[in-house]
């Protein structure tokens, strides 16, 4: 039975629901009960994770630390991880989010650059910039100033 099969199975229970709706809400919803983790990609293992944390009781109030969360996803599970971030957001929370794809940068409210090379030589504060003037600066890449 997949995840997606047992959402609908135990519709009447919403401890268990509520649960297996998180798994769908990252794009989970084709993994089978019971499954393996050593079967699991390092995407879908890094959703897991983050349905696990999600199904916690939200308090508003919560700092989430993603460290490069869209590694190993597709297009389209980029997209639903977008949309987790945003609903986290809207319910009061903060997230850091360390990435290097444009598409997740593009939704932040502020940017940090830190550069101008990882390491060592990563430890100075390129810019730190709110989202709007970052979209005016039109073709400039983080870490390219």
């Amino acid at each position: 039975m997949t995840v997606e099969e047992a959402r609908e199975f135990f519709d009447a229970v919403p401890t268990v629901s509520r649960k297996l709706q998180t798994l769908m809400d990252v794009g989970l919803g084709y993994i089978r009960l019971g499954q393996s983790a050593t079967t699991l990609s390092g995407g879908e293992a890094q959703r897991v994770k983050l349905a696990l944390e999600l199904s916690k009781r939200d308090t508003g109030r919560t700092l989430y630390i993603l460290d490069e969360p869209t590694t190993g996803l597709h297009f389209a599970d980029i997209a639903l991880l977008l949309e987790v971030i945003g609903r986290l957001k809207g319910k009061g929370n903060s997230i850091v989010i360390i990435e290097h794809n444009l598409d997740v940068i593009k939704t932040a409210d502020w940017i940090v650059d830190l550069g101008p090379e990882g390491g060592d030589g990563g430890v100075r504060l390129s810019r730190k910039v709110a989202l709007r003037k970052w979209r005016r600066l039109r073709g400039v890449i983080p870490g390219s100033i």
